[in-house]
């Protein structure tokens, strides 16, 4: 019997692996961002230079990759994965976030990670998720990038309020103190795998507690940058 090939969730053209989820010119049309920052993944007159803002007032992170800004059709794609139970998605969007990491690596701007860390959630809500979407995604990354990771890494150790109905004040706020490291970092190069950063209040309250512990480098790679 001749296998029945999937279609791309986008144009729904008949794809070689149905795993991948989008063909490759959907794949290109959607990860497209523009000029950024390598710092911030903000609008910017250079990729290869921090900002204006960046350089005001240095993030907690050193870089910054990001495939596109929360528009569709990533957005939407994004949104069934955290919110649909649609968990099948991850290694289609993990492709598209080593796509643009790779795309990044080659320019020069990135260390190769020694460890990858997911956005924990608190468990009461990844109970109610069935999931950890960031989770999700470090599993196929780390796989493909063959570094560490461990789920159990990174540990929220009391309950938020959710992000997005709070200001950028209140987001610092919410965050304090509210993860706890499990594992040693000494000197390691870390990337921070989250969906999507928007005041990038949670990146950098992790950010922090591994460069405390010692951290050599912190990168954020997330699928969507509020712009």
């Amino acid at each position: 019997m001749l296998t029945v090939p999937g279609l791309c969730w986008l144009c729904g053209m008949p794809l070689a692996l149905s795993r991948w989820g989008l063909c490759s010119s959907c794949t290109r049309a959607v990860a497209m961002l523009g000029i950024v920052c390598p710092c911030c993944a903000l609008p910017a007159a250079s990729a290869a230079l921090p900002c204006g803002r960046c350089l005001r007032k240095l993030p907690a992170w050193h870089a910054m990759v990001a495939v596109s800004d929360y528009r569709p059709p990533l957005s939407g794609l994004v949104h069934q994965f955290k919110f649909s139970r649609r968990p099948e998605m991850a290694a289609a969007l993990a492709r598209l976030l080593l796509l643009k990491v790779v795309y990044t690596r080659a320019a020069g701007v990135l260390p190769r990670p020694d460890m990858i860390i997911s956005v924990p959630l608190y468990r009461r809500r990844a109970w109610r998720r069935g999931y950890n979407q960031s989770d999700l995604l470090c599993r196929e990354l780390a796989r493909w990038l063959r570094c560490r990771y461990s789920p159990s890494a990174m540990v929220r150790v009391r309950p938020t309020a959710i992000q997005h109905h709070l200001s950028a004040r209140l987001r610092k706020r919410n965050l304090k103190n509210a993860f706890r490291l499990e594992l040693p970092v000494q000197g390691l190069h870390m990337v921070i795998v989250d969906d999507v950063v928007t005041t990038g209040s949670t990146v950098a309250e992790i950010s922090q507690l591994l460069k405390r512990n010692g951290a050599a480098s912190v990168q954020v790679w997330c699928l969507c940058r509020t712009l």
